[in-house]
C-alpha cells in the first residue's frame, strides 16, 4: 500500500508539472504572437485623409509619388521617386538641385505610368485628381492619401498634414516656426523700405500680363507675411479671381499704381516691354521693378518656395 501511495504521488507531481509546463510554453507563444502582432502593426499608422479615407500609410515609406508636392517632401527630408510635370516637360527648376535625377510623370497621373514607379505611397494634391473611380484605382498600387486642398487652404496647412501622413509631425512645425521668425526678421531689416509701400506681382508669359491674387500664392507673401500695401488694382482683380492669377489687359495695367513691381518674366522679348503702357508705369519709371526667371519659385506654393520668395526681397528691394 505503501508502495502504490509513493508511485500516485510521484504521478500526481509529474502530471502537474506537465500541465505548468503546457501552460507556461501556451502563454510564451501567445506572448511571442502578440509582440509579432505588435511588431507588424508599428510598421503603419492609420490616418484619415481629406476625403474620410481612413489609409494605413508605412512608417517609413522609400518610394513616394507627391506630385506637385514635391516642395513639402523635400522640406521634410523625402525624396520622391518621380516629379511633377506640365504641358511640354515644365518642371519646378527651383527644386532641381534636389530633384535632378529623378523622372518626370505628368501633373494627371496616368494609372500605368504611376504603376511603372512601384510605389509605397501615393500623395494626391487636388482631390479633382481622384474624381471618377480613380482614388480606388490607385490605393491598389499603394495607399493613397488626399492632402488638404483648396482655395483657402494655406502651405503650412498642407505642410502639417503631409506631416501628418509621414510621422513626421514636429519636423512640419518646426519648418513653420522658422520660416515665421524669417519673416519676422525680414519686415523689420527692411520696415523703412516696406512700410507705407505697396507692391504688385506680375507673371509675363507670351506677351501676357497676370496679376496673382492678394491671398494666394506669391501674393500671401506679399501682403500677408511681408505687409507690404495692395494696389486697388490688385483688390479689384482678387475679388472676381478663381485661380492665383488672372489675366490683366493692357487697359487696365495702365491703372497699377504700385510702388514696387515683381516681375515674374517668362518672356524676355515680349512687345509689350517697348508699349507706353509699361514705361509709363510708376514702378518701372522709378527703376523698382525686381525682375525674377521662370526657373525662380514665384509660380509656386509650398515651404521652400515661400522661403526663397522673402529671400528674394530680402536680397533685391531697393
Amino acid at each position: 500500500m505503501k508502495l502504490k501511495k509513493n508511485i500516485f504521488t510521484i504521478g500526481a507531481t509529474v502530471l502537474l508539472l506537465g500541465l505548468l509546463s503546457a501552460c507556461s510554453s501556451s502563454n510564451n507563444s501567445s506572448n511571442s504572437t502578440d509582440t509579432a502582432g505588435n511588431e507588424t502593426t508599428a510598421k503603419t499608422h492609420l490616418v484619415t485623409d481629406a476625403l474620410g479615407h481612413k489609409v494605413e500609410i508605412p512608417n517609413q515609406p522609400k518610394r513616394i509619388i507627391g506630385s506637385y508636392l514635391e516642395d513639402y517632401l523635400i522640406a521634410l527630408g523625402e525624396k520622391p521617386v518621380a516629379q511633377w510635370t506640365v504641358g511640354s516637360g515644365s518642371i519646378q527648376h527651383y527644386l532641381q538641385k534636389e530633384l535632378k535625377d529623378v523622372p518626370t510623370i505628368s501633373y494627371d497621373l496616368p494609372y500605368e505610368k504611376v504603376l511603372s514607379y512601384e510605389p509605397d505611397l501615393l500623395l494626391i494634391s487636388s482631390s479633382a485628381t481622384v474624381e471618377g473611380g480613380k482614388y480606388e484605382q490607385y490605393n491598389k498600387i499603394a495607399p493613397t492619401y488626399v492632402v488638404k486642398n483648396g482655395n483657402d487652404v494655406t502651405w503650412e496647412t498642407q505642410l502639417k498634414d503631409i506631416g501628418k501622413a509621414l510621422n513626421k509631425e514636429q519636423a512640419a512645425e518646426k519648418i513653420i516656426t522658422d520660416y515665421q521668425k524669417k519673416v519676422k526678421a525680414t519686415r523689420q531689416e527692411l520696415a523703412d523700405k516696406i512700410n507705407g509701400k505697396t507692391a504688385a506681382v506680375l507673371w509675363v508669359t507670351n506677351n501676357s500680363a497676370f496679376m496673382v491674387s492678394e491671398t494666394r500664392s506669391s501674393g500671401r507673401i506679399i501682403y500677408g507675411d511681408l505687409k507690404f500695401g495692395v494696389p486697388n488694382l490688385v483688390t479689384e482683380i482678387s475679388k472676381s479671381a478663381t485661380s492665383d492669377w488672372s489675366a490683366v489687359s493692357a487697359e487696365k495695367l495702365a491703372e497699377l499704381d504700385a510702388d514696387y513691381l515683381i516681375l515674374v518674366n517668362s518672356d524676355e522679348k515680349a512687345a509689350m516691354f517697348n508699349e507706353a503702357t509699361w514705361q509709363n508705369l510708376k514702378a518701372v519709371k522709378e527703376n523698382h521693378v525686381l525682375e525674377f526667371g521662370p526657373e525662380s519659385s514665384w509660380l509656386y506654393n509650398g515651404p521652400i518656395a515661400s522661403q526663397n520668395m522673402v529671400n528674394d526681397i530680402k536680397n533685391n528691394l531697393k
